[in-house]
């Protein structure tokens, strides 16, 4: 990034503007942030018309318009434990956090909660799997993958028995919204104050 980047926090999103006829789009940010190395990451999936030709339209040293960062999925709250859930794509503001935490790791002073990582996907990449356990181990996070077709789907039930501390965490959902929706009054049927304590990404601006 240029001078003028003010840094991001894990979780924050950027608009990028690579074709002016398709306009800016937005992107979660997939990295953390260091002053030092000025660099930022994305993670897209072909989802739609734009990202499924990005392969084919995009290439080095072509000009970008970057314009953020936005968004308040920064996972800061006072909880001693914090549940992360990513459902698919959804996984990308975690990628940042772990690096993030990667990162601070160079400071034992900086502690962070203690943290289990879910994430969901519908189809198994194990390239991208392995990068995830990579990044959970160096942030130490206990990182659970469930795969769809192989694990069944992911509930509130399953995630109590996993985290039997759930009721001192947070919870931070990204993901698709019906799904997070029913997280929600799931643990808010069980005692959980979801109002101060599920915090899910309305990532619905395209």
């Amino acid at each position: 990034m240029p001078h003028g980047w003010p840094g991001h926090k894990p979780g924050q999103f950027a608009f990028a503007t690579s074709d002016r006829s398709e306009g800016a789009h937005p992107y979660t940010i997939a990295s953390g942030w260091n002053d030092e190395k000025p660099l930022i990451t994305f993670v897209t999936k072909e989802l739609g018309d734009h990202t499924s030709r990005l392969r084919e339209k995009l290439r080095v040293g072509q000009d970008v318009k970057i314009e953020g960062p936005y968004g308040c999925f920064t996972f800061d709250n006072g909880q001693p434990r914090q549940i992360w859930i990513g459902g698919g794509i959804g996984i990308t503001p975690f990628i940042a956090a772990m690096k993030h935490i990667a990162q601070q790791g160079l400071h034992p002073d900086r502690a962070h909660p203690v943290i289990d990582l879910f994430h969901t996907t519908a189809e198994y990449d194990g390239t991208a799997i392995a990068k995830l356990r990579a990044d959970a181990k160096a942030a130490d996070i206990r990182l659970h993958v469930l795969v769809d077709a192989r694990d069944g789907f992911l509930s509130g039930e399953r995630i109590r028995k996993e985290v039997p501390e759930w009721r001192d965490a947070s919870i931070w959902f990204c993901g698709p919204a019906g799904f997070g929706g029913a997280l929600r009054q799931d643990f808010a049927a069980k005692g959980l104050p979801v109002t101060e304590r599920f915090h899910q990404e309305l990532f619905n601006l395209r």
